[in-house]
C-alpha cells in the first residue's frame, strides 16, 4: 500500500486556489454528484461563470462566511483519490495575512506544498510568507503553479520569468520548487494536458502529485516513541505510542530520555498482535525486557540518539508562530504542550522577528499576531525535545495561556541550550522540614494582591507584628522594597510586571524553603502571573489573598500620590487607570482593606491556622 500523501495548498487571496483544488476533486471522481450539482446551481455575487457550469471553487469552501466573502478563512481538509489508488489529504489554507496561523497549523503535517502564483500579479509578499512558513514547518518540496495564464494568452515568457522568481525565492528558504503553468478556471494542465500550452512538456498538477515520492524513511537507530499511555493489566506492563522518526523492531535497544535502558521485548500492533517491525506512523505498544521506570510523557528511543538528540533539558532555542491577539509577554508563565507532556514554561528572550519577504531577522522585543520569531524559553521541569528539522513529531510544541486556555503559539525547536542540560540542582541534607522543626512552625506563603492604596503593605506589617509577637519566624516581600533593589531594573509594562511577579515568587519559594512564613504585598494585577506564582508551590503552601478595597477608598488614600499623577497624565501604566487590574476569581481569602485592621489580621491568622499540619500545632504554639 502506498503511503498517504499530505498536501497543503496555499497562495495569496484570489489566486484561484479553491478553483484549482475543485478541479482536482472533480477530475479524479473525488467530488460527489450532490456537491457537483450544488456547484452548478449556486453562484457567488459577481461570479462570471455561466449558468449550468460548475463553479469548482464551491467544492472546497466549507464555511458560509467564505461563500459570502469569496475567500478561504479556515483550513479545509479534503480527500482526493489518485488514479494509482494513492490517498491524498489536501489542506486548503487561507491566503489572507491575518490567517497565517491557520496556514502554519496546516503546514505542520504536510509532505508537499502546492503554491499558487497569479500570473497577472506575480510573486507577492504572501508568496514569500508561505514559502517561509513551509520551510519553518519542515515542508521541503513545493509544487508551484503559475495560474491564470489564460488571462495573458498563455505567454511563455511570463511563465519563464515567474518560474525563475519562484525558484529563487524558494532557494532562499532552502526549499526545492518545481514550477508548472496552468489555468484553473479553464482546466489547463490541472488534470489533463492542454493544447493551449504547446511549449510546455512537463507534468500536469495531477501527474506531479501522483509521481511525488517522500524521502527515504529513517533507518533503525533513529526511531522515537513518545509514551502516550502506560498500560497495566494482569501482570502486563506496556507503553503505548506512535512510532516516529524511523522504524522500530522487536529486540531493538531502547533508552528512556532522562535515564534507564533496556531492549524491546514485545512489539504489539493496533490489534494487539505481535509485530517484528513497525514503520513510522504506526500506533504500537511495547514491553521492555527490564524493569525500567517509564511514565506517560517519557520518550523511548535508541541509546545513540540521546547524544545529540532529545536528552532532557530545561532551556531551548525555538521558532514561534504567534497565534494570539495578545502579544507575547516576557516572563509570563505559559503551558508548554509537547505530545502528552504539559509543563510550565516562559519565554526569557526574543532574539528576533522574521521579515518574511527577505527572510532576515529583525530586532524585536515581543511578538504579535502572526509574527514569526526566534526565542529562548525555559521550562520548570526537564523535557525531551528534538530539533524540529530532525523530527517534527518530537520537535514541535504548543504554548497555551494558563488562565484562558487559549493556544498562543506554535513552536519548533531549534536546539537545546547548553545551560538547559548543565544545571543540576544539589540536594542538601538540611532541608525545609528540618528548618521547620527547628522553628516550630510550618512555612507557607500569603500572597496579598489588590489595587494600589488597597492597604496591602499596612496589612502585611500588622500581620508580621502579630506573628512575630507569638514567636513565629516571618519575612515580608513588599512591592516597593523589592523594586528598590532586586527588581530595580524592571518597569511597569505588562512584561515588566510579569517578571516582577516571577522574581518575587522565586524569592518567596527560597524563603519558604528556609522555613519562614512569607508575606507578599504586591499589586500583581494579572491573573496569569499570579497563577504562575502559585504553580511554583505545593498545594497548601500558597494562599492568594485579595485585599478588596473599594476603588474610591484607594483614590482617597493615595498614599504615594500615584492616582493624582495618573489623572494628570504623568503615569500611563497606573494599575486601575492606565492598566487593568484582574481580580482573583477563586482567592483563598477575601479581606476588606477599608475595615478593621485587627479583624483583617485575625482572618489571616485563621487562614494560617487552617493550613497548619497537626504535628506542628496551632498558630503560636
Amino acid at each position: 500500500m502506498k503511503p498517504m500523501l499530505r498536501v497543503i495548498a496555499c497562495g495569496s487571496v484570489d489566486d484561484g486556489k479553491s478553483t484549482l483544488i475543485g478541479r482536482l476533486l472533480a477530475g479524479t471522481g473525488s467530488a460527489t454528484e450532490d456537491q457537483l450539482d450544488y456547484a452548478r446551481r449556486t453562484r457567488r455575487g459577481g461570479s462570471t461563470i455561466p449558468a449550468g457550469a460548475v463553479d469548482y471553487s464551491l467544492l472546497t469552501d466549507g464555511l458560509e462566511a467564505e461563500h459570502e466573502q469569496g475567500i478561504t478563512i479556515d483550513v479545509a481538509y479534503l480527500f482526493l483519490d489518485l488514479p494509482s489508488g494513492r490517498r491524498v489529504i489536501i489542506a486548503d489554507a487561507p491566503g489572507h495575512e491575518q490567517y497565517t496561523r491557520n496556514m502554519a497549523v496546516a503546514a505542520s503535517t504536510a509532505d508537499v506544498a502546492v503554491l499558487l502564483v497569479d500570473a497577472t500579479k506575480g510573486v507577492r509578499e504572501q508568496t514569500h510568507r508561505h514559502l517561509a512558513i513551509c520551510a519553518l514547518m519542515g515542508v521541503r518540496a513545493v509544487i508551484a503553479v503559475v495560474n491564470k495564464l489564460d488571462a495573458l494568452d498563455y505567454d511563455q515568457a511570463v511563465f519563464d520569468r515567474l518560474a525563475g522568481e519562484v525558484r529563487a525565492a524558494a532557494d532562499g528558504y532552502g526549499v526545492t520548487a518545481s514550477v508548472l503553468p496552468a489555468s484553473a478556471l479553464s482546466g489547463d494542465n490541472v488534470v489533463e494536458r492542454s493544447p493551449r500550452l504547446p511549449w510546455y512538456d512537463g507534468p500536469t498538477l495531477l501527474d506531479a502529485l501522483a509521481t511525488w515520492q517522500p524521502p527515504p524513511a529513517g533507518t533503525a537507530g533513529d526511531y522515537r516513541l513518545p509514551v502516550q499511555y502506560v498500560i497495566r493489566a494482569d501482570g502486563f506492563r506496556g507503553f503505548a505510542g506512535t512510532v516516529t522518526g524511523g522504524p522500530v523492531r522487536q529486540g531493538d535497544p531502547v533508552a528512556v530520555a532522562g535515564g534507564g535502558a533496556s531492549r524491546i521485548d514485545r512489539l504489539l500492533g493496533p490489534g494487539g498482535h505481535d509485530l517484528r517491525e513497525a514503520a513510522p506512523g504506526t500506533p504500537v505498544t511495547v514491553t521492555l525486557a527490564d524493569d525500567v521506570d517509564v511514565r506517560r510523557g517519557d520518550l523511548l528511543t535508541t541509546p545513540g540518539a540521546l547524544r545529540d538528540g532529545p536528552a532532557p533539558a530545561t532551556a531551548y532555542s525555538a521558532t514561534l508562530v504567534w497565534t494570539s491577539e495578545e502579544p507575547l509577554r516576557h516572563s509570563r508563565s505559559y503551558l508548554l504542550l509537547a505530545g502528552s507532556r504539559g509543563v510550565p514554561a516562559m519565554v526569557t528572550s526574543v532574539r528576533g522577528r522574521m521579515e518574511v519577504v527577505s527572510g532576515k531577522q529583525l530586532a524585536a522585543r515581543t511578538l504579535g499576531l502572526n509574527d514569526i520569531g526566534t526565542v529562548e524559553l525555559t521550562t520548570d521541569t526537564p523535557v525531551s525535545l528534538d530539533a524540529y528539522q530532525e523530527c517534527r513529531d518530537t520537535g514541535s510544541f504548543l504554548l497555551v495561556d494558563r488562565v484562558t486556555k487559549e493556544t498562543v503559539a506554535a513552536g519548533m525547536v531549534r536546539h537545546a541550550l547548553r545551560r538547559g542540560r548543565n544545571v543540576v540542582p544539589h540536594a542538601y541534607t538540611v532541608d525545609r522540614e528540618a528548618r521547620q522543626r527547628l522553628k516550630g512552625q510550618r512555612a507557607r506563603v500569603l500572597w496579598l494582591t489588590g489595587l494600589p492604596g488597597a492597604g496591602k503593605s499596612t496589612i502585611a506589617n500588622a500581620l508580621e507584628r502579630r506573628l512575630h509577637g507569638v514567636g513565629l519566624h516571618t519575612y515580608v516581600l513588599d512591592g516597593d522594597n523589592v523594586r528598590s533593589g532586586l527588581n530595580k531594573d524592571l518597569g511597569f509594562t505588562p512584561e515588566g510586571r510579569a517578571e516582577n511577579v516571577r522574581r518575587v515568587a522565586e524569592l518567596a519559594r527560597i524563603l519558604l524553603d528556609a522555613g519562614l512564613i512569607v508575606i507578599v504585598a504586591l499589586v500583581s494585577p494579572y491573573r496569569a502571573d499570579r497563577a504562575a506564582a502559585r504553580s511554583l508551590f505545593a498545594p497548601g503552601d500558597f494562599a492568594e489573598v485579595w485585599v478588596d478595597t473599594p476603588a474610591e477608598v484607594c483614590v482617597r488614600r493615595d498614599p504615594k500620590g500615584l492616582y493624582a499623577q495618573a489623572k494628570a497624565g504623568r503615569l500611563p501604566n497606573m494599575t486601575g487607570l492606565g492598566q487593568v487590574y484582574e481580580p482573583p476569581e477563586h482567592p483563598d481569602l477575601v479581606v476588606d482593606g477599608s475595615g478593621s485592621l485587627d479583624d483583617v489580621t485575625g482572618e489571616l491568622c485563621a487562614l494560617l491556622d487552617g493550613l497548619s499540619p497537626a504535628e506542628v500545632g496551632p498558630l503560636g504554639q
